[in-house]
Protein backbone atom coordinates (compact mmCIF):
# COMPACT_ATOMS: atom_id res chain seq x y z
CA UNK A 1 0.00 0.00 0.00
CA UNK A 2 1.15 3.71 -1.04
CA UNK A 3 0.52 6.64 -0.02
CA UNK A 4 1.67 10.23 -0.65
CA UNK A 5 3.79 12.51 1.44
CA UNK A 6 3.01 16.06 1.03
CA UNK A 7 6.81 18.17 0.39
CA UNK A 8 6.58 21.57 1.14
CA UNK A 9 8.16 23.73 -1.93
CA UNK A 10 9.98 27.48 -1.74
CA UNK A 11 8.19 29.50 -3.76
CA UNK A 12 9.49 32.68 -5.39
CA UNK A 13 8.91 35.01 -8.26
CA UNK A 14 10.43 33.99 -11.36
CA UNK A 15 12.66 36.19 -13.08
CA UNK A 16 12.05 37.73 -16.10
CA UNK A 17 15.41 39.46 -17.16
CA UNK A 18 16.21 39.47 -20.38
CA UNK A 19 19.59 37.36 -21.20
CA UNK A 20 21.21 36.56 -24.01
CA UNK A 21 20.58 33.56 -25.90
CA UNK A 22 23.98 31.11 -26.22
CA UNK A 23 25.54 31.01 -29.86
CA UNK A 24 24.81 28.06 -32.17
CA UNK A 25 28.30 26.75 -31.14
CA UNK A 26 27.01 27.01 -27.40
CA UNK A 27 23.43 25.44 -28.50
CA UNK A 28 25.41 22.85 -30.02
CA UNK A 29 27.27 21.81 -26.84
CA UNK A 30 24.54 21.91 -25.10
CA UNK A 31 22.42 19.48 -26.56
CA UNK A 32 25.20 16.82 -24.74
CA UNK A 33 24.45 18.12 -21.14
CA UNK A 34 21.46 16.40 -19.48
CA UNK A 35 19.22 18.62 -17.10
CA UNK A 36 21.51 17.30 -13.86
CA UNK A 37 20.22 13.93 -14.46
CA UNK A 38 21.29 10.88 -15.47
CA UNK A 39 19.01 6.86 -15.36
CA UNK A 40 17.23 6.74 -11.69
CA UNK A 41 17.84 3.54 -10.12
CA UNK A 42 16.72 1.32 -6.70
CA UNK A 43 19.07 2.00 -3.69
CA UNK A 44 19.16 -0.28 -0.62
CA UNK A 45 20.87 0.23 2.51
CA UNK A 46 24.47 1.89 2.08
CA UNK A 47 24.21 1.89 -1.95
CA UNK A 48 25.63 4.10 -4.15
CA UNK A 49 22.92 6.73 -6.13
CA UNK A 50 22.53 7.50 -9.98
CA UNK A 51 20.06 9.44 -10.06
CA UNK A 52 22.14 12.60 -10.54
CA UNK A 53 25.54 12.12 -12.74
CA UNK A 54 25.38 15.13 -11.04
CA UNK A 55 23.06 17.74 -10.56
CA UNK A 56 21.86 17.72 -8.08
CA UNK A 57 23.79 17.29 -7.60
CA UNK A 58 27.28 17.74 -3.27
CA UNK A 59 25.08 14.43 -4.51
CA UNK A 60 27.21 12.96 -7.34
CA UNK A 61 28.59 10.52 -4.89
CA UNK A 62 32.06 10.71 -6.75
CA UNK A 63 35.61 10.12 -5.21
CA UNK A 64 38.11 12.53 -4.85
CA UNK A 65 40.09 13.34 -8.26
CA UNK A 66 43.50 13.15 -8.75
CA UNK A 67 45.45 16.53 -8.50
CA UNK A 68 45.55 16.33 -12.68
CA UNK A 69 41.31 16.84 -12.50
CA UNK A 70 41.75 19.74 -9.89
CA UNK A 71 42.53 22.48 -11.96
CA UNK A 72 40.33 22.16 -15.34
CA UNK A 73 37.42 22.03 -12.66
CA UNK A 74 39.45 25.53 -10.98
CA UNK A 75 39.47 26.87 -14.49
CA UNK A 76 35.30 26.09 -14.39
CA UNK A 77 34.38 27.92 -11.67
CA UNK A 78 37.02 31.42 -12.83
CA UNK A 79 34.67 31.17 -16.52
CA UNK A 80 31.46 30.94 -14.45
CA UNK A 81 32.31 33.27 -11.97
CA UNK A 82 33.45 35.76 -14.91
CA UNK A 83 29.81 35.29 -16.39
CA UNK A 84 27.99 35.36 -13.65
CA UNK A 85 29.54 39.21 -12.82
CA UNK A 86 28.26 40.22 -15.80
CA UNK A 87 24.92 39.11 -15.64
CA UNK A 88 24.59 40.31 -12.43
CA UNK A 89 25.75 43.19 -13.55
CA UNK A 90 23.63 43.69 -16.87
CA UNK A 91 20.49 42.76 -13.69
CA UNK A 92 21.85 45.57 -11.44
CA UNK A 93 22.26 42.62 -8.79
CA UNK A 94 24.43 42.91 -6.04
CA UNK A 95 25.97 39.61 -4.77
CA UNK A 96 28.98 37.91 -3.64
CA UNK A 97 30.47 35.40 -5.92
CA UNK A 98 32.43 32.20 -4.18
CA UNK A 99 34.08 29.54 -5.70
CA UNK A 100 34.80 26.07 -4.77
CA UNK A 101 35.40 22.31 -5.55
CA UNK A 102 33.42 19.38 -4.58
CA UNK A 103 34.23 15.89 -5.72
CA UNK A 104 34.37 15.68 -9.44
CA UNK A 105 32.63 19.34 -10.00
CA UNK A 106 32.79 23.43 -9.55
CA UNK A 107 30.30 24.83 -7.63
CA UNK A 108 29.22 28.28 -7.39
CA UNK A 109 27.23 29.87 -4.95
CA UNK A 110 26.05 33.45 -5.14
CA UNK A 111 24.98 35.29 -2.25
CA UNK A 112 23.93 38.70 -0.90
CA UNK A 113 21.42 40.98 -1.47
CA UNK A 114 17.95 40.58 -2.95
CA UNK A 115 18.61 37.39 -4.96
CA UNK A 116 15.38 35.73 -4.34
CA UNK A 117 14.24 36.45 -8.27
CA UNK A 118 16.85 34.77 -9.57
CA UNK A 119 15.99 31.54 -7.66
CA UNK A 120 12.53 31.64 -8.77
CA UNK A 121 9.16 29.29 -8.08
CA UNK A 122 11.07 25.83 -6.96
CA UNK A 123 14.25 27.06 -8.18
CA UNK A 124 13.21 27.16 -11.82
CA UNK A 125 15.15 30.16 -12.30
CA UNK A 126 18.35 28.95 -11.03
CA UNK A 127 18.65 25.71 -12.90
CA UNK A 128 17.82 27.97 -15.76
CA UNK A 129 20.74 30.13 -14.75
CA UNK A 130 22.81 26.99 -14.32
CA UNK A 131 21.88 25.46 -17.37
CA UNK A 132 23.33 29.17 -19.03
CA UNK A 133 26.01 28.74 -17.14
CA UNK A 134 27.21 25.70 -17.80
CA UNK A 135 27.17 26.60 -21.97
CA UNK A 136 28.95 29.74 -21.07
CA UNK A 137 31.64 27.16 -19.41
CA UNK A 138 31.47 24.50 -22.15
CA UNK A 139 31.59 27.13 -25.18
CA UNK A 140 35.20 28.22 -23.73
CA UNK A 141 36.67 24.96 -22.34
CA UNK A 142 35.00 22.88 -25.11
CA UNK A 143 34.22 20.00 -22.86
CA UNK A 144 30.42 19.14 -20.99
CA UNK A 145 30.44 20.94 -17.74
CA UNK A 146 28.53 19.40 -14.86
CA UNK A 147 28.81 22.82 -12.51
CA UNK A 148 26.32 23.36 -9.57
CA UNK A 149 25.17 26.71 -9.22
CA UNK A 150 23.82 28.02 -6.11
CA UNK A 151 21.79 30.92 -5.30
CA UNK A 152 20.85 32.83 -2.20
CA UNK A 153 21.35 29.34 -0.16
CA UNK A 154 18.73 27.71 -2.19
CA UNK A 155 20.01 24.00 -2.60
CA UNK A 156 21.76 24.04 0.74
CA UNK A 157 18.54 24.63 2.08
CA UNK A 158 16.49 22.00 -0.16
CA UNK A 159 18.97 19.50 0.70
CA UNK A 160 19.16 20.04 4.63
CA UNK A 161 14.81 19.85 4.58
CA UNK A 162 14.78 17.23 1.63
CA UNK A 163 17.26 15.28 3.95
CA UNK A 164 14.99 15.32 7.00
CA UNK A 165 12.39 14.09 4.94
CA UNK A 166 14.27 11.34 3.75
CA UNK A 167 14.64 10.50 7.39
CA UNK A 168 11.20 10.69 8.53
CA UNK A 169 9.88 9.16 5.77
CA UNK A 170 11.81 6.12 5.92
CA UNK A 171 11.02 5.62 9.92
CA UNK A 172 7.38 6.14 9.26
CA UNK A 173 8.19 3.03 5.76
CA UNK A 174 9.99 0.76 8.88
CA UNK A 175 7.33 1.32 11.64
CA UNK A 176 4.46 0.62 9.18
CA UNK A 177 5.76 -2.03 6.16
CA UNK A 178 4.31 -0.01 3.55
CA UNK A 179 5.67 2.30 0.84
CA UNK A 180 5.47 6.21 0.67
CA UNK A 181 5.73 8.13 -2.36
CA UNK A 182 7.16 11.63 -2.17
CA UNK A 183 6.36 14.27 -4.19
CA UNK A 184 7.18 15.16 -7.47
CA UNK A 185 10.63 16.34 -7.72
CA UNK A 186 13.85 17.21 -9.42
CA UNK A 187 16.85 15.49 -10.22
CA UNK A 188 18.99 17.48 -8.11
CA UNK A 189 15.98 16.75 -5.14
CA UNK A 190 15.46 13.13 -5.89
CA UNK A 191 19.41 12.32 -5.52
CA UNK A 192 19.45 14.44 -2.35
CA UNK A 193 16.47 11.39 -1.32
CA UNK A 194 18.12 8.49 -2.31
CA UNK A 195 21.62 9.07 -0.66
CA UNK A 196 19.63 10.12 2.54
CA UNK A 197 17.66 6.99 2.46
CA UNK A 198 20.73 4.67 1.20
CA UNK A 199 22.47 5.40 4.41
CA UNK A 200 19.22 4.03 6.30
CA UNK A 201 19.28 -0.04 7.16
CA UNK A 202 15.74 -1.35 6.38
CA UNK A 203 14.40 0.75 3.60
CA UNK A 204 15.32 1.24 -0.60
CA UNK A 205 13.98 4.17 -2.63
CA UNK A 206 13.74 4.19 -6.13
CA UNK A 207 12.70 6.85 -8.63
CA UNK A 208 8.99 5.79 -10.59
CA UNK A 209 7.02 7.77 -13.19
CA UNK A 210 7.96 10.58 -16.46
CA UNK A 211 9.25 14.34 -16.28
CA UNK A 212 8.06 16.01 -14.40
CA UNK A 213 6.60 14.21 -11.98
CA UNK A 214 8.71 11.72 -11.67
CA UNK A 215 9.11 11.33 -7.41
CA UNK A 216 10.85 8.79 -5.06
CA UNK A 217 9.07 5.64 -3.98
CA UNK A 218 10.65 4.61 -0.58
CA UNK A 219 9.70 0.95 0.52
CA UNK A 220 10.55 -1.35 3.28
CA UNK A 221 14.24 -3.34 1.89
Amino acid sequence: MSSDVDQQETTNQGDQAEVAEPTARQAEIGADIDSDGAADSTHVGNSSDSDDSSDSDDDSGDADNDDDDVDPLVEEGDIAGDYLERLLDILDVDGDIDLDVEGSRAVVAVEGGDLAHLVGAKGQTLDALQELTRLAVAARTGNRSRLMLDIDGYRAGRRTSLTELAERTSREVIESGDSKRLAPMNPFERKVVHDAVAKIEGVSSESDGEEPSRRVVISPA
